[in-house]
């Protein structure tokens, strides 16, 4: 059987298993690196090359970096701080919103939530305001402020890592050129107007068991380490900011400053060990070996040819970037955003090859439109955790997050032609 063909049916299991997610999808995707090693389109070597990727050593070092922030109590502590300047529940939505969102380009966007949430529902315990209706914002928030940076999501450098197979590749604040817009409209809208679609909840109903309700207790824990964990996220974060200019690449400054965390004994080796989530790691080498198979067989010319076809020689620019932010967005609101990006970034990347266009443009659609998984619980991490914890059907969350899913198309259709043109 033709390679392409292989792949082709590859790509339908991983669709279908990321969709059903009768496995875990980390294991579904580990199968499907091993399928192509084991069906000869790639060699063991290429299928699972992911595991020394840069941007996959950058993401294990930040895991670690973002745990000890978590663990000293300074997230929370910083949280806390800032939402006693909000007077008003609107403002209250507004701050909540916009340091989830600031943390989360950061930060990972699960670990933020699980941060904020615990103040969150503290806030509300102390207010008329319904937990709901500042849960709801941290999730779609946690969503947003993944764009801000290279490091806000792994759907973001998976889309790099595919990117780089033209030599070319994203500065770190480049997503936020899109991404903070996207953050900062989506914030006044929920906080002015989007919120009353959440008035009409049952407070009593609310889960008031959950181990979110209790405040974690970092009194015990020494100031220097609070500090220092302080200290060690800044500086990482402008070593890879300034990355250029000191010649350090972004995954050995991560790494840098995770091992100064654990020698300093600021979190222990154990802990450190601990917080390197390997579903994730898997989900993204097991992506990237798809990719790769995408790529390399020929199964993404294929698929490409099949959507210009349909398309025309010569599409308008604003059409195709209209399919691409709706397809993506339709996905990844229905599997993980990271596994949306994974999926759609190498097929977007032949598109490009085939049609002319600009290689950075058509991936930052990809990875915008796989962004907004905003309009169910299970789009990612962060919307499973605050669903649990609020009192909101399956549908009133659609009936949130699609406006917002709506406003971001627009906004993206807006920018991304000024940032990013199809034909520079």
């Amino acid at each position: 059987m033709d390679d392409s063909i292989i792949t082709l049916l590859f790509l339908v299991f991983a669709i279908v298993m990321f969709t059903l997610e009768i496995i875990p999808l980390s294991i579904s995707a580990m199968i499907v690196a091993i399928g192509l090693s084991l069906t000869g389109v790639l060699s063991a070597k290429e299928a699972f090359a992911g595991f020394i990727d840069p941007n996959v050593l950058l993401f294990m070092a930040m895991f670690i970096v973002g745990c000890t922030f978590f663990e000293t109590g300074m997230a929370q502590k910083i949280g806390e701080g800032i939402t006693r300047f909000a007077k008003t529940p609107k403002m209250l939505i507004i701050v909540i919103m916009g340091i989830t969102g600031i943390m989360s380009g950061f930060l990972s966007n699960t670990g933020t939530a699980a941060v904020i949430i615990p103040v969150v529902i503290g806030i509300a315990a102390k207010s008329t305001i319904s937990r709901t209706s500042l849960l709801i914002p941290v999730a779609l928030a946690a969503a947003m402020g993944g764009n801000l940076t290279l490091i806000g999501a792994p759907g973001n450098m998976i889309a790099q890592s595919t990117l780089n197979i033209t030599n070319q590749s994203f500065g770190f604040f480049e997503y936020g050129l899109i991404g903070l817009p996207m953050l900062i409209i989506g914030t006044l809208y929920f906080g002015l107007f989007g919120h009353k679609l959440l008035s009409h909840n049952d407070e009593s109903k609310e889960q008031k068991d959950s181990v979110y309700d209790k405040q974690v207790d970092s009194s015990a824990i020494p100031r220097w380490k609070k500090v220092l964990s302080l200290l060690v996220l800044v500086f990482t974060i402008l070593a890879m900011i300034f990355e250029d200019v000191i010649h350090v690449p972004l995954y050995v400054s991560a790494w840098i400053g995770a091992l100064i965390l654990v020698a300093t004994r600021v979190i222990t080796e154990k802990t450190a060990m601990k917080s390197i989530d390997m579903n994730t790691i898997f989900l993204f080498v097991g992506s990237l070996a798809l990719a790769n198979a995408i790529q390399k067989s020929g199964a993404g010319d294929m698929i490409a040819k099949s959507i210009t076809n349909i398309l025309g020689d010569h599409p308008s620019p604003y059409f195709l970037l209209f399919v691409i932010l709706l397809i993506s967005s339709i996905m990844t609101n229905f599997i993980s955003n990271t596994a949306a990006t994974a999926l759609l970034a190498p097929i977007s990347l032949s598109i490009a090859h085939s049609i002319g266009v600009d290689p950075r443009a058509i991936i930052m659609a990809t990875v915008m439109g796989a962004s907004m998984a905003f309009a169910t619980p299970i789009g990612m991490p962060a919307n499973t955790m605050v669903y649990g914890l609020s009192n909101i059907t399956f549908m009133q969350y659609v009936k949130v997050g699609l406006p917002i899913v709506v406003i971001s198309i627009i906004v993206c259709m807006i920018l991304l032609p000024i940032f990013f043109p199809f034909y520079p």
